[in-house]
């Protein structure tokens, strides 16, 4: 199959992640596979650097410029299915594929993510043939997807745990936090700050009990001055590293006693993958996304939304118990490998384009 990605995004994001990890994945299994990206984004140099076959697109041209200058690599490749994640590509490519006169497009819904067409995305249904991707049975029970010609997939998202043994600890130098101290790594990005705003508070109630505990938070937008004065507005500063975006984050994971899921949607899905995955029990928000990944009391804890007292006495009996974080992320790891392998996203991926690839359902009535 003929297969293209295109990720008009040039930030990295989880669902940047889960497109590289198809398109590997894909092209391992013989697919012929096309990665469009921005040029000089860190999702091109990861591509590249798993020699994906990579074009560079522009991520502030106008949909008609974009969809122009994409017929023609759809005419070279004989590009057959195309995955997007946005709404935005989507009618990029499925105006391409007019142009072109062929292929199918799937849009892949990032986890736990609400399908809310606007004019664009009903545009692209009109264009060409299409095809929703989501990663639960829930999410595609509540998906409302009049219009779609091709039958929506499920997709589970997966890591292979085998990747991390290698894995080698960030040292305490590099974090910025005291030797001995109870590490708590806290994945950020921006739709989890009111989350953050629950970690700080709970940060503030355990500290006079618990000394050497110590945050480190990292991610998109982690090292923002906004947080950083929220953080010092509730007198936690000196318990808390900002570390940013980090280059290597699966060191930070490893160095950290608990792994508290801040990030929503894609990258929180592959947080708590990544921290059972190390061996990190993980601390999260109760939700549906979260329960699809954490078994609560088993591989980690889930906490009431916004409950800053509750949550500090769970996390204080959690820090506390040694020997049970210990049992929760070895059951971490073994839930990866039996409930969240990568080799099962990829064949979800696999069955998705292959059904897509059906030209008789390229026909748009």
């Amino acid at each position: 199959m003929r297969v293209l990605f295109y990720v008009g995004d040039k930030q990295w994001s989880g669902s940047a992640r889960a497109m590289l990890a198809a398109a590997r994945g894909l092209a391992g299994r013989g697919h012929q596979v096309t990665l469009a990206c921005c040029g000089g984004s860190l999702l091109e140099g990861a591509a590249r650097a798993n020699e994906i076959e990579t074009i560079a697109v522009n991520a502030t041209a106008n949909p008609v410029s974009g969809a122009f200058d994409l017929r023609r690599v759809l005419a070279e490749r004989f590009v057959e299915v195309a995955l997007v994640g946005s709404e935005r590509d989507h009618l990029i490519v499925a105006s391409a594929m007019r142009f072109a006169e062929r292929g199918a497009v799937l849009r892949r819904l990032a986890a736990s993510r609400e399908l809310e067409l606007q004019a664009g995305g009903k545009l692209a249904l009109r264009l060409a043939a299409a095809g929703l991707i989501v990663s639960t049975d829930r999410e595609l029970r509540e998906a409302r997807a009049p219009g779609w010609t091709i039958p929506a997939a499920v997709v589970p998202l997966g890591v292979d745990p085998s990747q991390y043994d290698g894995v080698e600890p960030a040292t305490w130098h590099e974090m910025g936090v005291p030797p001995q101290a109870m590490i708590i790594a806290c994945n950020y990005d921006p739709s989890g700050r009111y989350r953050m705003g629950v970690v700080f508070r709970t940060l503030a109630l355990l500290a006079p009990r618990h000394l050497n505990v110590h945050a480190v938070v990292f991610g998109p937008g982690a090292a923002d001055d906004d947080l950083r004065m929220h953080a010092a507005a509730l007198g936690v500063t000196s318990i808390v590293s900002f570390l940013g975006d980090s280059d290597d984050s699966r060191r930070v994971m490893r160095a950290a006693h608990a792994g508290w899921v801040v990030s929503g949607s894609d990258a929180g899905a592959f947080a708590c993958l990544d921290f059972m995955a190390l061996r990190v029990p993980v601390i999260a928000e109760r939700s549906p996304l979260t329960q699809q990944y954490v078994a609560d009391g088993i591989t980690g804890i889930l906490l009431a939304p916004g409950d800053a007292s509750y949550t500090a006495s769970s996390v204080t009996r959690f820090l506390m118990d040694g020997d049970r974080r210990i049992a929760m992320g070895n059951a971490g790891r073994t839930r990866t490998q039996r409930d969240f392998s990568q080799t099962a996203m990829i064949d979800g991926f696999e069955r998705a384009v292959t059904a897509a690839g059906d030209r008789t359902k390229w026909t748009i009535r």
